[in-house]
C-alpha cells in the first residue's frame, strides 16, 4: 500500500475496456475486457488480460480485482467470459457464485479480442 495507508480500490473504466486497481490515484492492476453485444440477450464481457503490478505481489490484490470486476458483470445481468488464464483460474478456483454466469468463448468473442 501507498505511504499514505489508502486501500488499494477497482473502478471500471468503460472507455478503455479494463477494470483498474487503484492505490492513492495510481493504477497498480488491470482486467482488461471487450464486451460483445448479444442481439435479445444478455451481452458477454470478455476478459483478455489480467495483471498487478509486481510490487504489490502477494497481498492478494488480483482477488480483489477480479471479484469487482466479475461481481460487477453479474451485477450488469452479463456473462462472463474468462479468456484470461488469471480469470479462468479465479472463476474454476471460485465457481459459487460465479458458474452459473460464465460462458466458453465463441468465435464471435475471439473476434472482438484487439490484435
Amino acid at each position: 500500500m501507498s505511504a499514505d495507508n489508502t486501500v488499494p480500490h477497482v473502478v471500471n473504466v468503460p472507455d478503455h475496456g479494463r477494470y483498474e486497481l487503484r492505490d492513492a490515484g495510481r493504477m497498480i492492476g488491470q482486467a482488461q475486457y471487450v464486451v460483445v453485444p448479444v442481439e435479445g440477450g444478455r451481452d458477454r464481457v470478455v476478459f483478455f488480460h489480467t495483471e498487478v503490478d509486481d510490487a504489490y505481489g502477494g497481498r492478494g490484490l488480483a482477488q480483489v480485482l477480479a471479484t469487482f470486476a466479475l461481481d460487477d458483470t453479474m451485477a450488469a445481468a452479463r456473462t462472463i467470459v474468462p479468456v484470461c488464464p488469471n480469470i479462468a483460474r479465479f472463476v474454476k478456483r471460485h465457481p459459487e457464485p460465479y458458474a452459473a454466469h460464465v460462458s466458453r468463448a465463441t468465435s464471435a468473442d475471439l473476434a472482438a479480442l484487439p490484435s
